[in-house]
């Protein structure tokens, strides 16, 4: 599924990254993530420079949907889902 730039937008918005931390992480050039946010479109950069980010976005736990047009999210996983901490295990050393 070719990726857009408006995915790449709402990936990185969904996973808190600026496009400096973007970059640092895909191993990619500023201007390079700049370019393939810039259109609402297909991507028109390097198509290893796309995998490059897209698989970055991938570690991260985004997934890229098709449905609906087009879109992201945080892919499902799979297992229990994890519960979390009960009242009673709240203690100051795991407050955040």
């Amino acid at each position: 599924m070719p990726v857009t730039g408006s995915q790449f937008r709402a990936a990185r918005a969904l996973v808190g990254w600026s496009a400096e931390a973007l970059a640092e992480r895909s191993g990619v050039g500023l201007t390079t993530v700049a370019q393939a946010e810039a259109h609402n479109g297909p991507i028109s950069i390097a198509a290893p420079d796309v995998r490059a980010m897209r698989q970055a976005f991938e570690e991260a736990g985004v997934e890229f949907i098709p449905e609906n047009g087009v879109g992201v999210r945080f892919a499902k996983r799979s297992g229990p889902p994890d519960e979390g901490l009960r009242p009673e295990q709240l203690t100051t050393e795991n407050d955040i």
